[in-house]
């Protein structure tokens, strides 16, 4: 028989909302390349373009199993010039790992208004 677990709204909402709390006060790092297979992959030759700070409180509370970041404090001067694929995002300490996600314009994990990211703009 195959698995085929669906969570209650509360259950998805506490998963959401247990793991977003992880990232409080946390790092978000976006880079260029090719996303890693897991979050737990090495990154090896993707380029770090820009870093940004969660707020300490990092996500509002999930809905529907979905949390929306709190504000991200900006990356004045972005690490390097490249073009914006995936996200990684780790805790406060910035070297543990909790989710990786894609970046785009639309329909990705992290939204932006253009994926071309400028070394110090």
């Amino acid at each position: 028989m195959a698995l085929n677990p669906k969570l209650s709204n509360i259950a998805a909402n506490a998963a959401a909302d247990a793991t977003c709390a992880l990232l409080n006060s946390g790092k978000l790092r976006i880079y260029d390349g090719s996303q890693p297979a897991t979050a737990d992959t090495a990154i090896t030759s993707q380029v770090l373009l820009a870093e940004m700070t969660y707020n300490s409180t990092a996500f509002a509370s999930a809905v529907a199993g979905v949390a929306t970041a709190n504000a991200i404090t900006s990356d004045s001067a972005a690490d390097a010039t490249g073009t914006a694929t995936w996200l990684r995002s780790l805790k406060s300490d910035g070297t543990t790992v909790i989710f990786d996600g894609s970046v785009g314009t639309s329909g990705c994990n992290l939204n932006l208004n253009t994926t071309s990211i400028v070394a110090n703009a």
